[in-house]
C-alpha cells in the first residue's frame, strides 16, 4: 500500500496574477488557511506517514511556513521540472514503490481523495490510478475534460472526466524519460498504450483554485458542504 505522498508546490502560479507577485500560490489562503495546509490536512487525515513538498518559486516562504512540521520533507528544484520531473527528483525522499501525488491548488468536499485512491488501488492491474472529477462537480475548471473512462476503469484520452490532481503512480517508468523537465502526461501516455492507466470518480465535489476568482468559489463550496 502506498505510504508516501508528493505535494506539488513549486510552480510560479502566474494565473493568479498580482496575488503571487510576492508569495507562492500554495500559501494563498482559502477559508482562513493556506492551500498547502488544506492539502497537508488531507494527507494527515488519510494517515500517510511520508510527505514530500517540492519548492522552487519563493521557496523560503514555504520553508518557513513548514518549519513547525519536521515530518514534511522538502525537495527544492533549482529549475522548474514540471510534475513528472519534479516527482522523479523527489524519489530519494519518497522511497521505493508506488507513491501518491496531490496538487496543492484545489479544495475538496466529500470523501478523502487519498483514502479513495488507496482503497481502489490494484497493483496487479494498474501502473497508475487517477482520481477524476465528474464535470458537473468540477468548480473553477475550464476545458473539455481529460479522459474517457471505460466500464472497467481503464482510461484513454478524450473529453470527459477531469483529472483532479490526485493519483497513485508507479515511478519506475520515470527513469526511461530523457527530458529533465516534463509532464506526467508523458508517463501516462505510455501506460495508456499498455492498458495500465486507470481512473476513479471522486465521491464529492472539487474546486480548482488556479485563478483569483477560484478563491471565492472554493470558499463557497467549503461553506456549503464542510471541509474534508
Amino acid at each position: 500500500m502506498p505510504d508516501a505522498v508528493m505535494l506539488f508546490a513549486a510552480g510560479k502560479g502566474t494565473r493568479m496574477g498580482a496575488l503571487t507577485r510576492d508569495r507562492p500560490k500554495p500559501l494563498i489562503e482559502v477559508a482562513g488557511r493556506p492551500l498547502l495546509d488544506h492539502a497537508l490536512a488531507l494527507a494527515d487525515a488519510a494517515g500517510v506517514p511520508r510527505k514530500v513538498v517540492n519548492l522552487h518559486y519563493l521557496p523560503g516562504q514555504i520553508r518557513a511556513h513548514l518549519a513547525p512540521r519536521p515530518d514534511v520533507l522538502l525537495s527544492e528544484e533549482p529549475v522548474l521540472l514540471e510534475t513528472g520531473g519534479g516527482l522523479r527528483a523527489a524519489l530519494p525522499l519518497l522511497g521505493p514503490g508506488p507513491v501518491m501525488t496531490l496538487n496543492t491548488d484545489a479544495v475538496w468536499t466529500g470523501a478523502n481523495p487519498l483514502a479513495e485512491l488507496r482503497a481502489a488501488w490494484n497493483p496487479a492491474r494498474m501502473d497508475a490510478l487517477l482520481l477524476l472529477i465528474d464535470p458537473s462537480r468540477a468548480n473553477g475548471h475550464t476545458g473539455r475534460g481529460d479522459f474517457l473512462l471505460a466500464p472497467d476503469g481503464q482510461l484513454s484520452r478524450g473529453p470527459g472526466p477531469i483529472y483532479s490532481g490526485a493519483q497513485i503512480v508507479r515511478t519506475e517508468g520515470l527513469a526511461g524519460i530523457a527530458e529533465t523537465a516534463f509532464s506526467m502526461n508523458l508517463l501516462w501516455d505510455r501506460m495508456i498504450a499498455e492498458g495500465r492507466l486507470f481512473g476513479l470518480i471522486h465521491d464529492g465535489s472539487w474546486c480548482d483554485v488556479g485563478r483569483p476568482d477560484g478563491i471565492a468559489t472554493a470558499e463557497q463550496l467549503l461553506s456549503g458542504a464542510g471541509d474534508v
